[in-house]
């Protein structure tokens, strides 16, 4: 059972971090391209923010398509388009150019991102789901351990633009893992029965399920907290506190693994404590860890070592939050898994843009307004536990959505 599981898991986690990979690895060239392109700090992160909001877009067509014609053919397509958009962001002449080139990148990156969540949700529920999220994490972790570095290795032998081709080459890659290595999961008769009416009215369904909304809003705000990392770490270590491309390169895989280390306890804290549970504890851990940071650096502390520690310890309890959210969403909504699927990835995809939008506003090359986001983001995803799971009994597992009879 576990060699299938950890089988499975393999090749979903790497389509699911062809996606991030091309984020992570991206990260550390973005001082280089605002210098190569001789542009602003706020329109080299516009790149970044382009690639979010095309995932937030793209992953609530990519969810019902899946529904109706397998989880396969959407994955070939969106592999195809990131390749060839990637080749666009290699090519790019100018900030403009590179933009829109991540527009559509991030379009084709949808695929691999909603997908291997549906297939999780079509293979098993409950706590083999956790574990299975979990390995798939474990992974997936490849990205924002090994690509920051691998990042700023390309940008020494290539500049920046070499990094679009490596990621070009993973697209290639996840194609022929896809092709001759992944299962269809989703039957022919469950493909019959869904349409565009059908998912409109699973989109309804779940709008209307205030459990869904709470439990996908907390992962959400977990997930802004680290894209509001991603978006501001590489301008804060680097250009604040100094530190070489590589050298955060570094530290930035420190909470990756971090956060992978704690996601693979999911599994075992659900079966023994239940998953209501995992969450409620986790996220007070995760709230008070981020507001500790918050006080302290508001405080004066603006240190490199103390702004690391804490990191590591917050997202480490963020690493038992998000994939435990995301097998609690899904359980209830299994003959809709794909657009259940699409719909928690838009939703965290947007308010992660949002929540990198605000705290734009509030850059002042110091580390608190980086801070500060990371902290609200804290805040909320505990205060939506508080209101979501006031009670530790475990919800039916794998019940079925009768509003789409």
């Amino acid at each position: 059972m576990t060699s299938r599981l950890f089988g499975a898991a393999l090749v979903l986690g790497l389509l699911s971090a062809i996606g991030p990979f091309a984020i992570d690895m991206y990260l550390p060239a973005l001082p280089s391209i605002q210098r190569s392109l001789h542009t602003g700090v706020d329109a080299a992160q516009m790149s970044l923010m382009a690639f979010f909001a095309a995932i937030a877009a793209g992953q609530v067509i990519y969810g019902p398509v899946s529904d109706m014609l397998g989880r396969k053919p959407p994955i070939y397509f969106g592999l195809c388009l990131f390749a060839v958009a990637s080749i666009g962001c290699a090519l790019a002449p100018d900030i403009h150019t590179l933009i829109a080139a991540r527009f559509v990148q991030g379009l084709g990156a949808c695929a691999g991102m909603v997908i291997p969540r549906a297939i999780v949700r079509d293979m098993h529920t409950g706590t083999a789901a956790a574990k299975l999220m979990a390995l798939l994490m474990l992974v997936f972790s490849v990205s924002p351990i090994l690509a920051p570095l691998t990042g700023s290795l390309v940008i020494r032998l290539a500049s920046w633009r070499g990094i679009f081709w490596v990621v070009s080459g993973a697209a290639v890659l996840g194609l022929l893992l896809a092709n001759f290595v992944l299962k269809e999961t989703r039957t022919k008769a469950q493909r019959m029965e869904s349409s565009l009416r059908s998912a409109l009215l699973s989109y309804r369904t779940l709008l209307r399920d205030r459990h869904f909304l709470g439990l996908v809003l907390i992962g959400a705000f977990g997930v802004s907290s680290f894209f509001t990392y991603l978006a501001n770490s590489s301008f804060v270590l680097i250009e604040h506190y100094g530190l070489t491309p590589t050298q955060y390169s570094l530290a930035f895989s420190v909470n990756a693994v971090s956060f992978i280390g704690a996601a693979q306890f999911t599994g075992w804290l659900g079966g023994r404590y239940g998953l209501r549970r995992v969450v409620r504890t986790a996220v007070v851990g995760y709230a008070a860890t981020m507001l500790a940071l918050l006080v302290l650096t508001a405080a004066g502390m603006d240190r490199l070592d103390l702004l690391m520690a804490l990191l590591f310890v917050g997202y480490g309890f963020l690493g038992l939050v998000i994939p435990t959210t995301a097998v609690l969403a899904l359980d209830r909504h299994g003959p809709i898994a794909g657009t259940a699927s699409a719909l928690m990835g838009t939703m965290q995809f947007v308010t992660g843009a949002a929540v990198i939008a605000v705290v734009g506003r509030f850059l002042n090359g110091t580390a608190l307004p980086m801070v500060g986001g990371i902290a609200a983001c804290a805040l909320i995803a505990f205060v939506l536990a508080r209101v979501t799971l006031r009670r530790d009994d475990e919800p039916a597992i794998g019940g079925a959505v009768a509003e789409q009879a």
